[in-house]
C-alpha cells in the first residue's frame, strides 16, 4: 500500500530536506508537487486542499524559520499533517458493554465483510483473549451462511446457525440470547451487502441496527476504490451511526487514497486494515505508523509486533542454543527461516517496514522482487524434497541426487537446453 505515493513524496521532499533556508518560493514548488502526488494517489480534492493549506500555514510561520534545519522540520510538518488527516492515534474497539458486546459489519457487496468478520474474530480471540461468537444475517447471497461457518471453524470461534428463511432481526436476536446464556464476550454480526441507493435494503439494516443496538458498527470498504470508498462510507454514515471503518484489500492498493480520505470526509476513524487474504491478515490502523511508511521512514513498531505474534519463539530459542553450542546452521534451520519470513508477508512486507528500505523495496519490486520470492519458494521445495539426514548433512548429497532434487521448472529448462545443444533427436 502507498507505493506510488511514497515514491513521489520521497523524491519531492528530498529536494527540500537539505535547504538551509526555506522561502515561500521553494515551498510553493514543493507543495505543488505534494499536491500532485496526493491527487495521483486518488485522495479526495477537499482533503488535498485542507492538507496543503495546513502545511503551508505552518511552513511559512515561525515554526520553520527559527529552526537550524528548516528542510527537516518541513518534512516533520508533512508527517504530522498526514497523521492529522488520518486521525491522531489508533482508536480501539469499544467493548466496554454488558456482554455480549455486539459488533455489526456493514458495507457494499464484495467488499470483504464475511472474511473481515473471520479476521476480526481471530484478532479478538488471540490478542484480546475474548470468547467470540459469529452469526450471519445475510439471507440473500447464496452460501453466505456456509462461508461464515467454514471460516469460523478455521479461526476457531463459535458459529451460531441461521437459515435463509429467517428474518435478519430474528437471527440476530436469537444469537444475542444464545451469547448471553453461554457467556460470550463478543458477538459479531455479518450482514448482507447493499448499495446505499437501495432504499429497501438500507431501511432493513437501519431497522436491524435499531433492534440490536450494537456497541460498534463497522463499515467494511474496498481500499482499491480510492476516494469513492470515503464517499460511500459517508453515504452509509448518513443512514447508520457508524463507529469506524475497516479498509480491506490494502495489499493490492498502491495509491492509498482511501486511507487518506475516509477520516476527513466521514469523521469516522479507520480501525483496521485488511492486508491480505489469509485469516490473520488484519492490522489495527495506526495513523502515525502509516504516515511514517508513506514518507519512507519504515514502521519498526509494527514489525516488532508482527515478530512477537508470528515468530515461533520456541524454535528461535532452540536455534540460538544450537548455534551457541557450535552445531552450525543446517538446511532445516534455513527452511524454518524461509517459512517464518513467508508467514510475515514475505520479503517485500519486511522491507516496507524497515527504515530507509522502502525505496530499495520499490526498486526490487520494479525489477526482481517477484523473482526473489519465487526463488525462495523453489529453495523451500528443494529442501522439502530432501531426507532429514540430507537436510542436516548437505555435504552427503551426491551430484546425481542434486539433479533429482531440482524442481520441475528447472528440470524442464535444463532438458530444453540440452536438446538445443544436442545433435541427436530428443525424445519427449
Amino acid at each position: 500500500m502507498f507505493e506510488n505515493l511514497t515514491d513521489r513524496l520521497s523524491k519531492t521532499l528530498k529536494a527540500v530536506t537539505g535547504q538551509a533556508k526555506l522561502t515561500e518560493d521553494n515551498i510553493k514548488g514543493t507543495l505543488r508537487e505534494v499536491r500532485m502526488a496526493l491527487l495521483e494517489a486518488d485522495v479526495a480534492l477537499p482533503v488535498v486542499k485542507a492538507f496543503i493549506e495546513r502545511v503551508k500555514e505552518r511552513a511559512v510561520g515561525q515554526e520553520v524559520s527559527k529552526s537550524l534545519s528548516p528542510g527537516q522540520v518541513f518534512v516533520k510538518i508533512v508527517q504530522q499533517e498526514l497523521e492529522a488527516v488520518m486521525g491522531a492515534a489508533n482508536e480501539e474497539l469499544n467493548l466496554a458493554a454488558q456482554p455480549p458486546a455486539v459488533i455489526m459489519m456493514a458495507g457494499l457487496q464484495g467488499a470483504g465483510k464475511t472474511t473481515s468478520v473471520a479476521k476480526l474474530s481471530r484478532f479478538l480471540r488471540e490478542r484480546k483473549k475474548k470468547k467470540v461468537l459469529v452469526v450471519s444475517a445475510d439471507v440473500y447471497r447464496p452460501a453466505a451462511i456456509k462461508q461464515l461457518e467454514t471460516l469460523a471453524g478455521e479461526v476457531e470461534v463459535d458459529f451460531f446457525p441461521s437459515t435463509v428463511e429467517q428474518k435478519p432481526v430474528d437471527i440476530v436476536n436469537a444469537a444475542i440470547n444464545h451469547a448471553k446464556v453461554k457467556h460470550f464476550d463478543v458477538l459479531i454480526v455479518d450482514t448482507a451487502g447493499r448499495l446505499h441507493v437501495d432504499s429497501d435494503m438500507m431501511d432493513e439494516i437501519k431497522d436491524l441496527h435499531a433492534a440490536i443496538k450494537p456497541v460498534e458498527t463497522l463499515f467494511v470498504v474496498d481500499a482499491m476504490t480510492g476516494q469513492d470508498a470515503a464517499n460511500t462510507a459517508k453515504a452509509f454514515n448518513d443512514v447508520l451511526p457508524l463507529t469506524g471503518v475497516v479498509l480491506t484489500k490494502t495489499d493490492g492498493d498502491a495509491r492509498g487514497g482511501a486511507a487518506l480520505s475516509v477520516r476527513h470526509i466521514t469523521g469516522k476513524p479507520i480501525k483496521f486494515l485488511g492486508v491480505g487474504e489469509k485469516v490473520d491478515a488484519l492490522e489495527p490502523f495506526h495513523p502515525d505508523r502509516v504516515a511514517s511508511r508513506i514518507l519512507g521512514m519504515g514502521d519498526v513498531l509494527s514489525l516488532i509486533e508482527e515478530v512477537e505474534q508470528k515468530v515461533d519463539k520456541a524454535k528461535a530459542e532452540k536455534l540460538a542454543k544450537k548455534v551457541q553450542k557450535g552445531k552450525g546452521f543446517d538446511l532445516e534451520d534455513f527452511r524454518d527461516q524461509l517459512q517464518q519470513m513467508k508467514n510475515m508477508g514475505g520479503m517485500s512486507s519486511l522491507m516496507d517496514k524497515l527504515p530507509g528500505m522502502g525505496q530499495m523495496g520499490q526498486m526490487m519490486q520494479g525489477g526482481n522482487m517477484a523473482g526473489a520470492e519465487k526463488n525462495f519458494m523453489q529453495m523451500e521445495a528443494i529442501i522439502n524434497s530432501m531426507t532429514p539426514h540430507e537436510r542436516r548433512r548437505p555435504d552427503v548429497i551426491s551430484g546425481s541426487r542434486k539433479s533429482v532434487l531440482l524442481p520441475v521448472p528447472v528440470l524442464r529448462s535444463r532438458i530444453s537446453t540440452a536438446c538445443l545443444n544436442s545433435t541427436s533427436r530428443c525424445r519427449k
